[in-house]
């Protein structure tokens, strides 16, 4: 899913900040507590409160303070949701934080890899294939493993445009393609 302008430009900057030296916060106790924010998001009543426009941007602060301190969320973190809600962007929270965390990764040296298989993958299976991927692109990797029920079996790989079929489904069509140019 593509991400929008708006949180591509408050992911960065609040990349900037955490990843200047200085900081008073590492990159990924930032992107942890924005997640345990976003999950408290997960309340009708919280995001229905910060999302309003009936509700005065002094009071959307004193509860996002007041949720802060249950989280224990650093100044950083609350400063970056403050601005959110002063700019009405509280609403793309989400977008803002997944856009962050790619952000982040990409900066890092990372890049994602979204992995399907037939089915559930062993911590051993995973290791190997996320040190074969990373052979193959030659980029260090984050994965997020699905199962696939579609697949009859084998692992279809995704990182970035490029796609990486292991499955069986993948080459019973390599097999039919080169079938059928033989014939012709």
């Amino acid at each position: 899913m593509p991400v929008s302008a708006a949180a591509t430009r408050y992911s960065n900057a609040l990349a900037d900040v955490v990843t200047a030296a200085g900081s008073t916060i590492a990159p990924q106790d930032a992107l942890a507590e924005l997640r345990s924010f976003e999950a408290a998001l997960g309340s009708p009543e919280l995001r229905n409160a910060l999302i309003t426009p009936a509700v005065p941007p002094a009071r959307k602060r004193a509860v996002v303070g007041r949720v802060g301190d249950v989280l224990g969320l650093s100044r950083i973190s609350r400063n970056f949701l403050f601005v959110l809600i002063d700019h009405r962007r509280i609403s793309e929270f989400s977008d803002v934080v997944n856009a962050f965390e790619q952000t982040l990764e990409q900066r890092l040296g990372f890049a994602r890899a979204q992995v399907a298989s037939a089915s559930e993958l062993t911590e051993e299976q995973r290791v190997a294939l996320i040190a074969a991927l990373e052979k193959a692109s030659d980029k260090r990797l984050r994965a997020q493993f699905a199962v696939d029920a579609s697949l009859i079996g084998g692992v279809v790989a995704r990182i970035g445009s490029t796609v990486y079929d292991g499955s069986v489904r993948g080459q019973l069509q390599v097999l039919k393609r080169r079938l059928s140019a033989e014939s012709s």
